[in-house]
């Protein structure tokens, strides 16, 4: 028996174009990203810079601070947005299949609000102060991967994990880590690392730097490296744990490594960049829309559209209102919802390709 569904049957747009075109409209977009802030660089220094970047080419001392803005500031906060879009959008399109729900998203398990937890009490109280630049990450991280045990724990029956369990208990872990964020936020001293702390819940990518970029990538790569391998079981999956069961899917087994890749991904990334919401949630349904329900279809083009995706955001974020940076995640949020919107009331689309 067939694993496909049947909406990636009928599906017929040609995969290897499309993929393409979207690597290149991201080549694009990282140019963009780069050349463009408040500081009025213009491309063609931006071009000379990067160039000199990557050859090991000569600037001159007056050319000094501007090349530092190109090479040290923008382009690795465009390839850490890219990053960032790629792993929320193939852990969206993995969570959505494990919960068997349309309307979920990297942050329905309660991960995020746990890392939130381990990164404010670094940006309020100065916690783990002896890891320097390493402090925030690292304990949004370890807080990321205790808040997975937690919810994992709770959620486990001798049954398994059950996908209504796993929603119920995120959502409830959601808003206990929330409310302990909340209070953190509250009985800080200082007002700047009060500041601090909201621009990290709602998303930010302003503390982007060459340290940051490699260990994310490397998460992400390997995260959606799993979730493509086991797109046939994802496709099972999705059919419910029965019909994956009659394919030889197992499905509780299937559904524990699903979430130990996803909690790995969406804690790196929210490590670095903080929480940006829709991105997971609404990138899955967009590429659904082009390439059919099968997941490794799905997976092949999603975080191509969210790498996309983000680094056009964060390129608004620092315009919109320059000199003044908006939190990612408020854009994300005004993006998202309006379009959300428009695809519960287009016509013949059925959410989660069922």
């Amino acid at each position: 028996m067939s694993t496909d569904p049947p909406a990636t049957r009928t599906a017929r747009r040609p995969l290897p174009p499309l993929i393409a075109g979207l690597a290149a409209a991201l080549l694009v977009s990282l140019l963009c990203c780069t050349a463009l802030g408040a500081a009025g660089i213009g491309w063609g220094r931006t071009l000379h810079y990067l160039h000199a970047g990557l050859t090991g080419g000569t600037i001159t001392a007056d050319e000094l601070p501007a090349y530092n803005v190109v090479w040290e500031l923008r382009l690795p906060r465009a390839l850490l947005a890219a990053v960032v879009g790629a792993g929320l959008s193939a852990v969206g399109v993995a969570v959505q299949a494990m919960v068997r729900n349309a309307l979920a998203d990297p942050f329905v398990l309660g991960i995020s609000s746990g890392a939130a937890v381990g990164a404010n009490a670094v940006l309020i109280f100065g916690a783990l102060g002896s890891l320097g630049v390493w402090a925030l990450s690292g304990a949004a991280f370890t807080a990321a991967l205790l808040s997975m045990a937690l919810v994992y724990a709770v959620a486990r029956t001798r049954q398994g994990l059950t996908p209504l369990r796993l929603v119920l208990t995120g959502s409830a872990m959601y808003y206990g880590f929330s409310a302990v964020t909340t209070l953190m936020v509250f009985g800080a001293e200082r007002g700047e690392a009060a500041r601090s702390a909201m621009m990290w819940l709602l998303g930010s990518l302003g503390g982007a730097s060459w340290a940051s970029v490699p260990v994310a990538a490397a998460v992400v790569l390997a995260g959606t490296g799993c979730l493509l391998w086991w797109g046939r079981s994802l496709n099972a999956l999705a059919m419910g744990d029965e019909t994956a069961t009659t394919l030889g899917v197992d499905p509780d087994r299937l559904r524990r490594l699903l979430f130990v890749v996803t909690a790995a991904v969406t804690g790196a990334v929210v490590a670095v960049s903080g929480a940006i919401g829709f991105v997971g949630l609404m990138v899955p349904h967009v590429a659904r829309m082009l390439v059919g329900a099968d997941h490794r279809r799905v997976l092949s083009v999603a975080p191509l559209l969210g790498a996309v995706l983000l680094v056009w955001v964060d390129v608004v974020s620092r315009l919109l209102l320059a000199p003044i940076e908006l939190p990612v995640g408020v854009i994300t949020a005004l993006i998202g919802v309006p379009c959300f919107v428009a695809l519960m009331r287009r016509r013949g689309y059925v959410f989660g390709g069922a």
